[in-house]
Order: structure tokens, then sequence, then C-alpha cells
């Protein structure tokens, strides 16, 4: 099979990238860093822990580069309410995308009401930010990962997510083309987890993936 994304710029696939800093030892400095890098190689947004948002943004302010969040990371198992005031402050704070982490374990109780729910409720609180729905692919069966896919679009999420990276699992080109056969063509997927190279980024986008996480950005670009 021919790779359509061989043809992208290494600018052009930048674009695709949120620059990735959410390991829990991250310094202030290091933070300052990833979105001095963003800048300098136009990635698409720097998505950091919550209490790095505000230095995100007044960093970032007057550039193209989005400030992006995790919400309820990285386990999801936390009350909607939280998850809610959590995407609220991000939000308060500057940040313009969300990236929440699903309640796995009522997921795979088959509890869609609460599933959906809980991801509705949480894109409410994103008032005009973008929300991203982790579901945590390496976690769940096939069928299990259709139906996160399924349960986000009728939230009204903007995109579905493979991984946290933090479950021992990442994103996969199967998943990916899975998850984009399921949303169809108007929702985001992002492969996040394990893309480190300028070949896995073009596997993943090749798959179907319109964004991508990684920490490896500038290698990815780099080629």
């Amino acid at each position: 099979m021919t790779s359509r994304a061989s043809d992208l710029t290494s600018e052009q696939l930048a674009g695709y990238i949120d620059h990735t800093i959410l390991s829990p030892q991250a310094t202030p400095g290091e933070v300052e860093k990833i979105c001095r890098e963003a800048i300098e190689f136009g990635f698409c947004s720097v998505c950091v822990n919550p209490i790095n948002v505000p230095q995100v943004a007044s960093l970032l302010k007057g550039s193209a580069v989005l400030t992006c969040s995790v919400i309820g990371f990285p386990l999801g198992a936390i009350p909607t309410s939280l998850k809610c005031e959590e995407t609220r402050w991000v939000v308060s704070e500057g940040a313009q995308e969300v990236d929440m982490v699903i309640p796995v374990g009522q997921l795979k109780a088959g509890d869609a009401d609460y599933v959906r729910s809980d991801i509705a409720a949480v894109k409410k609180a994103c008032g005009d930010a973008k929300l991203k729905v982790i579901i945590e692919t390496c976690l769940l069966s096939d069928e299990e990962k259709k139906l996160a896919c399924k349960l986000s679009k009728e939230a009204g999420a903007d995109f579905v997510k493979t991984s946290t990276g933090f479950m021992g699992g990442g994103a996969t080109a199967e998943d990916v083309a899975l998850m984009r056969a399921e949303v169809g063509p108007d929702l985001g997927v992002k492969a996040s987890g394990g893309v480190r190279t300028r070949d896995d980024a073009l596997r993943m986008i090749d798959a179907g993936a319109s964004r991508l996480g990684a920490s490896a950005s500038i290698a990815i670009i780099s080629g």
C-alpha cells in the first residue's frame, strides 16, 4: 500500500502533533522548553497536566500553538463532577483543548449510560474548548473499543484518542483504523503512546489519525 502520509513535509507533519509532557516529575523549566520547541517547530498544541496550564497558556500566548490539558488522568476513575470541575478550571486558565480519560471499569462492566453521561458532562464543561476522549485501547477488547467510540460520538466529543501511554500499551495502526471506521470522517482520531519515529507517525496517519500525541516530536519531524 502506498503511504499518503509520506508526502507530508516536516512542517505539515508538525501540525498533526500535540507536543506532550505529562511526566509527574516535569519541572516548570522542562515545560517551558517544550513550549519554546512547539512555537519553533509549529506543533499543533502543548499537552500538559492541569498544574502546568497557566504557565503554558502564558508562554504560548500570541502564537498559533494551542494549550491542551489532560483531565482525570491517567486512570479516569474519579467522579464526573470532579472531572467537570477540573475541566472548568483548566479552561478558565487558558486550555483550548481537553483530553479526558473515560471510566474504563464502567465501560467494561457494560454501563454505557454512565460512560456516555460522563463524557457529555465534561463536553459541556469544556465550553468552547475541544474535547478528546481517551479510551485506553490496551485495556479493551475490539468490541469495547467500538462501544467507547460510539459513546464518545453520541456524547458530542470532538476526538477519540487511543491511550494515556501510562498503562503499558500505546497506539497501534490497527486500533486507529478501527476507531476511524467507528467514528466516521467527522470526528478526530488521536494516536498517542509509543509514537516515537517518523515511520510510526506516518503509519498512524495512513490508518486514519488526524492528531498525534508525542514527546519525541522533534525526532518525528526530523525523520
